[in-house]
């Protein structure tokens, strides 16, 4: 930020002006064409446009931008600067205009005054004095960037745009999907699914319970998110308000900084060095990187689930599963997004990691990392988008769970040892050692149905316990797991 040049003061910088690597070609068509680098502003443009709007470099400019303006706008209006007068509504609302209408146009031109300063926020304090030149705000123009270090400004503009991406892109996507994860899990909510604790056949389960509990977690994930604080400074260039003081020491220039951070809709943060020390963007970007590592739980078990056969991929995947195998419809969907997934969380812990630790007063390292903020919530969107798409292709295969459920008639006895013991406590005569009998019954073997009952029917159990146990199989075994799906509300 400080001193450093953004790339928007470097894109037109002619390719021929940097050698080559050893072994290149010294033509570079592509990057004359205007390629994209990166798969998030190539392939998946589309799918992350969105958030353009709020995380791109132009769309920091413009939250500087509305800083700058509504700073000017605050200090006018509490009359904290003697002999500055009032703004007039028409004049607020050109001010305001200058940041709403932040077009492609003024992009190039602050890019070009960027490469003059090679300063990013003051060739935006540049920029907003050539907009009040002329004007009947030009008696006003040594307002803008008042007594600010620039940093008073980035970290508004990053509060600001990461609360703007979050709330009106992120967090709506993400509730989507996980709401479409939970109408799925009330779909299945009594489809018997055979467990498989250690890849190995286990207690019956249903679908949906088993979806629903990857939608509670998911959900849990949006509600820290959802109340997360987003903070912000305004005091100067060592956090000290020493400018300020000097300048006009008859002002509360404390109480001017909170009312202006919190008219931004920010949570003012009263004690801060040159930076806002970013302990809130750590613990946002660890919570959705959270969210990430749940999404990533939910593709590896539907990846499985589907290549088990419980679902069939049917709907919306497309013409062409694999390009040598016609019969095929690969799981595309889910693979693409665990690896964006890994991608996105591991950007979010390299930043919650960094920006929370910054020398002494102030360095840099914070603003080259915040740069990748946009990337790390493009490639969660991306996967979002693919799970949903997913899910939406998805149809469930409940002759092929019973099919696996028939197959492993040995679950049950973890059922019949457990009413044997409740027997034996009862005083049923005979009840010795369930577990072990029951072990020597069915483990590293098959037992079907026909052996499972005639070893209940000799076991000499109460005749309402041996009937309710001759009538279960392994489909009915499912415990309560469909009245805990309704616990998902």
């Amino acid at each position: 930020m400080e001193g450093v040049t953004s790339p928007t003061a470097t894109t037109s910088s002619s390719p021929a002006s940097t050698s080559a690597p050893s072994g290149a070609s010294s033509a570079t068509p592509l990057a004359d064409a205007g390629i994209a680098l990166g798969p998030l502003d190539g392939r998946y443009r589309a799918a992350v446009a969105p958030l353009v709007e709020h995380l791109s470099e132009a769309a920091l400019n413009r939250e500087r931008l509305r800083v700058e303006v509504e700073w000017l706008v605050h200090l006018t209006g509490v009359g904290a600067v003697p002999g500055a007068r009032r703004l007039t509504d028409d004049e607020v609302a050109r001010l305001r205009a200058v940041v709403e209408g932040f077009g492609p146009a003024d992009v190039e031109e602050l890019a070009a005054i960027e490469r003059e300063t090679v300063h990013d926020v003051k060739a935006v304090e540049y920029f907003l004095k050539r907009r009040m030149a002329d004007t009947s705000l030009a008696d006003l123009v040594e307002l803008v960037h008042f007594c600010c270090t620039s940093e008073d400004v980035n970290n508004l503009s990053y509060a600001l745009m990461v609360r703007g991406a979050v709330h009106q892109v992120w967090l709506p996507a993400a509730t989507a999907l996980a709401d479409q994860v939970a109408g799925l899990a009330v779909e299945l909510r009594d489809v018997p699914l055979l467990a498989r604790t250690h890849g190995q056949a286990a207690t019956p389960t249903t679908m949906g319970k088993e979806l629903a509990v990857l939608a509670a977690r998911l959900r849990r994930q949006l509600r820290r998110i959802e109340r997360a604080e987003f903070l912000g400074k305004l005091n100067g260039a060592t956090g000290t308000f020493g400018a300020h003081v000097a300048a006009v020491p008859g002002t509360d220039w404390p109480e001017v900084s909170r009312t202006f951070v919190e008219h931004l809709g920010l949570t003012w943060n009263p004690l801060t060095t040159q930076i806002e020390p970013h302990d809130w963007q750590a613990e946002l970007y660890a919570d959705v990187a959270r969210f990430n590592r749940v999404l990533h739980n939910l593709c590896t078990d539907v990846w499985t689930y589907i290549s088990l056969g419980y679902f069939a991929q049917v709907r919306g995947q497309g013409t062409v599963g694999s390009s040598t195998m016609p019969h095929k419809v690969n799981p595309i969907r889910f693979e693409n997004a665990e690896a964006n997934l890994e991608v996105s969380s591991g950007l979010l812990d390299v930043l919650s990691s960094t920006l929370v630790t910054s020398r002494l007063q102030r360095d840099l390292t914070d603003s080259s990392t915040q740069r990748n903020v946009g990337t790390a919530f493009g490639h969660s969107l991306l996967a979002i988008d693919n799970v949903r798409r997913g899910l939406a292709g998805l149809d469930a295969v409940p002759e092929a769970m019973l099919a696996d459920l028939d197959a492993n008639w040995e679950v049950l006895g973890e059922a019949v040892q457990s009413a044997m013991r409740a027997a034996g406590i009862a005083g049923t005569p005979g009840m010795d050692e369930p577990y072990e009998r029951l072990k020597e019954l069915t483990r590293g073997r098959r037992v079907d149905g026909p052996a499972l009952r005639a070893f209940v029917s000799g076991l000499g159990l109460p005749k309402d316990v041996e009937r309710r146990l001759l009538a279960l199989t392994p489909a009915g075994y499912t415990g309560l797991a469909g009245d805990l799906v309704d616990r998902l509300g």
